[in-house]
C-alpha cells in the first residue's frame, strides 16, 4: 500500500502551486451544468494556465471558440459515465466531439464486462475509438472507474487492456461514483505503464482538491516514473476545486 502523507502538516510552496495548476484539466461534468457555468470556467482555465478543460459535448464547439488559439487543450467525455452504450453510438458522439473541436476523449472502459469476467469485450470499443481520435490528431483517455474495480490486480488488467487498445492517457475514474482516485490505484496504473514500451499518461481524477494532495500523485509518479512523467502531457489531474486551492497558496483571486 503507498503511504499517504496527507495526515501530516505540509507547506506549500507557490512552486508547488504553479506545478499543479499546470496539471489541471478544469472540469465541469455537473448534472445541472449551464452555458454560464462553462464561460467562467473557461475564463479561469485562459487567466490561470491550466492544461486543459473538461466539459459535456454539447459545451465542446464553445469552449473551442472561447479558448480559440490559447495552449488550453479542450477535453469531452463519451460513452459516460457507464461505458455501456452501443458502439455505433459512442463512434457517433465521439466523431462529433472531434467535429466541433474536441482535442481530448475521455472515454469510459467497459469495466462491468471486466467484472463479470468477460475482458475479451473490453478491448474492442477502445480500439475502435482510439483510431478515429488518433485520425483527427487527438488525444484518448481511457477512464478505468478504479474505484469499482477494486482489486489491484484487476486494475492492472484493466490499464492493459487500455494501453494495448491505443489509450494515450489512462485515467482513474469518472467523479460519478463513490470512489475517486486513490494513491494505490495510481500506483498499479503505474505497474501497467511500466510494462509497456509506449509513451502513457496518468490523469488521477476524483476527490483531489488540494495542492498536497496532488503533490502526492506527482512525487508518487516521478518516483517511479521520473519527472519527465510529470508534465502535462503525461499527467493531468481532473478537478473542479483544485485550481481554488492552488490560488489560495499563490494570493490570487480564483
Amino acid at each position: 500500500m503507498v503511504e499517504s502523507s496527507s495526515s501530516r502538516s505540509r507547506e506549500v510552496d507557490e512552486t508547488a502551486a504553479r506545478r499543479v495548476i499546470s496539471l489541471i484539466d478544469l472540469t465541469d461534468l455537473a448534472d445541472d451544468h449551464g452555458a454560464g457555468g462553462i464561460d467562467r470556467l473557461l475564463e479561469q482555465a485562459l487567466e490561470h494556465g491550466t492544461a486543459a478543460v473538461c466539459v459535456w459535448p454539447e459545451f465542446v464547439g464553445r469552449a473551442a471558440a472561447h479558448l480559440g488559439w490559447s495552449e488550453v487543450r479542450v477535453a469531452t467525455v463519451a460513452d459516460f459515465p457507464g461505458g455501456d452504450g452501443r458502439l455505433t453510438d459512442v463512434v457517433d458522439d465521439v466523431r462529433r466531439s472531434l467535429v466541433a473541436g474536441a482535442d481530448e476523449i475521455d472515454l469510459v472502459l467497459g469495466y462491468q464486462n471486466l467484472l463479470a469476467g468477460h475482458p475479451e469485450r473490453v478491448g474492442e470499443p477502445i480500439e475502435a475509438v482510439a483510431q478515429i481520435v488518433l485520425a483527427a490528431g487527438a488525444h484518448l483517455k481511457v477512464i478505468l472507474e478504479t474505484g469499482e474495480l477494486g482489486d489491484r490486480n484487476m486494475i492492472v488488467e484493466a490499464a492493459r487492456i487500455a494501453i494495448a487498445s491505443g489509450a494515450d492517457f489512462i485515467k482513474t475514474s469518472t467523479g460519478k461514483t463513490s470512489s475517486g482516485a486513490s494513491l494505490d490505484a495510481v500506483d498499479a496504473m503505474i505497474d501497467a505503464i511500466a510494462g509497456t514500451d509506449r509513451v502513457v499518461g496518468l490523469k488521477p481524477s476524483g476527490g483531489i482538491s488540494t495542492v498536497v494532495a496532488a503533490m502526492e500523485y506527482v512525487e508518487l509518479v516521478e518516483g517511479r516514473l521520473g519527472r519527465v512523467a510529470t508534465t502535462s502531457d503525461r499527467l493531468r489531474f481532473g478537478a473542479s476545486s483544485l485550481l481554488a486551492d492552488a490560488l489560495a497558496h499563490l494570493d490570487e483571486p480564483s
